[in-house]
Formats: C-alpha cells, sequence, structure tokens
C-alpha cells in the first residue's frame, strides 16, 4: 500500500481533532469544578502580542476543513477569526470540522494531487500546488495552532499531558 495525501492529512487532521475535542472537554470539566469562567480562558494569550485561546482554536479548524476545502476550490484566505465564539461555540467548531474530514474519501482527496491552491492575504496571492499548500502550510499551520491552544490550557492548570494531546494512535494490528 503506498502512503498517500489522504494519509498525510486527513488522518492526521482527524487524529488531532478528535484529541483536541477531548482536552476541551477534560479542561472545561476541570474549570468548571476550580471556578474558573470559560469566557477567561477564551481570551487567554500566552504572551501580550499573541492571538488569544479562541483564535487557535478557530485556526485548529480553519488549517483542517478549511484547508481541504481551499485543496477542492483553488482558494485558501486567512480566517475571519470569529471574535465572539465562547467555549462551547468552539467545542462544536472542532466537532464540525472533524465531521465534515471524516466523511472525505482516501480517492477524493488523492484527486486533489497537482491542483492549484492560491493563498490569498490581501493584494498577495501565494501560488501552491495542493500538495505544496497542505504539507507546507496547513499541516504546520494546523500543529502550530492545536500546540498553542493545548498550552494556554497547561497554563491555566488544566491536567493535561502529552498523551492527551497525541489523541487515538494508529496502531498496528
Amino acid at each position: 500500500m503506498a502512503f498517500s495525501l489522504y494519509d498525510a492529512t486527513v488522518a492526521n487532521y482527524l487524529q488531532i481533532l478528535g484529541a483536541v475535542g477531548g482536552f476541551l472537554e477534560k479542561s472545561i470539566t476541570h474549570f468548571r469544578e476550580k471556578g474558573i469562567d470559560p469566557a477567561e480562558i477564551v481570551e487567554t494569550r500566552l504572551a501580550p502580542d499573541m492571538l488569544p485561546f479562541r483564535f487557535q482554536i478557530v485556526s485548529v479548524a480553519h488549517h483542517s476543513r478549511g484547508a481541504m476545502e481551499a485543496a477542492k476550490n483553488g482558494v485558501f484566505a486567512p480566517s475571519s477569526g470569529k471574535p465572539d465564539l465562547d467555549y462551547a461555540a468552539l467545542q462544536a467548531l472542532v466537532t464540525e470540522a472533524r465531521n465534515e474530514l471524516s466523511v472525505l474519501t482516501l480517492e477524493a482527496v488523492n484527486a486533489l494531487v497537482g491542483r492549484d491552491v492560491t493563498f490569498k492575504l490581501g493584494d498577495r496571492a501565494l501560488p501552491f500546488t495542493a500538495e505544496g499548500f497542505l504539507m507546507s502550510f496547513s499541516l504546520p499551520n494546523f500543529f502550530f495552532h492545536a500546540t498553542t491552544a493545548y498550552d494556554i490550557l497547561r497554563h491555566k492548570g488544566a491536567p493535561l499531558g502529552k498523551r492527551d494531546f497525541m489523541g487515538k494512535m494508529k496502531l498496528k494490528g
């Protein structure tokens, strides 16, 4: 069996989106037990010049579900940021992204190889192939924002460990 674009992208997105959903749930349980307002968590930043937790979760969805949409339609643009989403809405966003990606087939994703994708940022347009966009831009951003969201929750005291971040691994057999 050959390793495919689907294996490199969608399979990874699904694994980590499952983990993100899990650590969001584990964290909200902890915050409720400790009397910490989820609205505080949504606005938390690791540094003053970093974007808040809300942006990190929106970006996880945008660089997974949104990236696959871009690979299909040929255009990717930065996320609007969705500044009004609360913790529960962020959880729902992760679930929606996972549900949408779970219906993609190996054949449909692999058929995207070689297609043009343009990343539009203001007046700039960066040209990619679908696989170049997904592997060199989307996946690194996806993992960056998932890790940053995890780190913010840990910083706020959520009892998370590495296993919470990794999600369900693809074990042999």
